[in-house]
């Protein structure tokens, strides 16, 4: 597949069809609060490290967010055991402050539906990597959220991520595209995301009754749910996998 990638920097005409490609997340994902405030940001305030990706028709097909933010800003240093989460709050703090950036973090990388399978993952991750280089960083850190991990979701993160195959390349698919990039994993974000809801919610969310206090099984989530029926809510707490990119 022939692909044109630009930023919405370059492109601000494009930020509406940018922004309406349809994805695959499970609806539960979307519901992340933390999510929800900062996420819609990036295109708008971030525009540069805002990239998408159009065919030959000039469709977009996929999209990846990147935010800049200062990992060495006292009180930091280390990558958050709250990843995914924590990293949006970073940015756009720093952006608030006007903190100079010296790191900048995946965000997310999304292909549309029927061009999923043709490696654009791969394509933009690079492309991503690159926008980074140019715009003088040396490093690129990414909560990756291991593609493979709902099959087995009552295994623990740690030992999940540090599976291997013969070959010595991580087991988990999306780990695996991140590690052939050169990326190496720096540690567990065992709570990247977080998502609560009424039972009513997560019911309307998945379109299971979630009536059974304990763990549940949602299709899509790396870890079971926490349903606590008396207590009318039920709790997702995603972990993911910090890596480390060098430019």
């Amino acid at each position: 597949m022939e692909l044109k990638v630009s930023s919405l920097a370059e492109r601000p005409e494009m930020l509406g069809r940018v922004m309406e490609m349809p994805d695959t997340w499970p609806e539960f994902t979307t519901q992340d609060p933390v999510g929800n405030a900062h996420y819609g940001r990036i295109p708008r305030e971030l525009p540069q490290y805002a990239l998408f990706a159009e065919d030959e028709r000039g469709e977009v097909v996929a999209h990846a967010y990147s935010v800049p933010f200062a990992l060495a800003a006292e009180g930091r240093g280390r990558l958050p055991a709250r990843g995914w989460d924590e990293v949006l709050v970073w940015a756009f703090a720093d952006l608030r402050r006007g903190t100079p950036p010296d790191t900048v973090s995946a965000i997310s990388v999304v292909i549309a539906p029927h061009a999923q399978g043709r490696g654009l993952s791969a394509r933009m991750l690079t492309a991503m990597r690159d926008n980074a280089r140019a715009h003088g960083f040396r490093e690129v850190v990414a909560p990756v959220r291991p593609s493979a991990k709902h099959l087995e979701p009552h295994t623990p993160i740690e030992e999940y991520a540090r599976r291997v195959r013969p070959d010595g390349l991580p087991h988990d698919p999306w780990l695996r595209v991140h590690a052939r990039a050169g990326a190496t994993i720096d540690s567990v974000a065992p709570a990247s995301m977080t998502v609560a809801g009424s039972l009513e919610q997560w019911r309307g969310w998945t379109g299971l009754p979630f009536d059974t206090a304990g763990d549940i099984e949602v299709p899509g989530a790396l870890v079971p749910v926490r349903c606590e029926p008396e207590r009318g809510h039920a709790v997702y707490v995603e972990p993911n996998v910090w890596m480390r990119h060098p430019l």
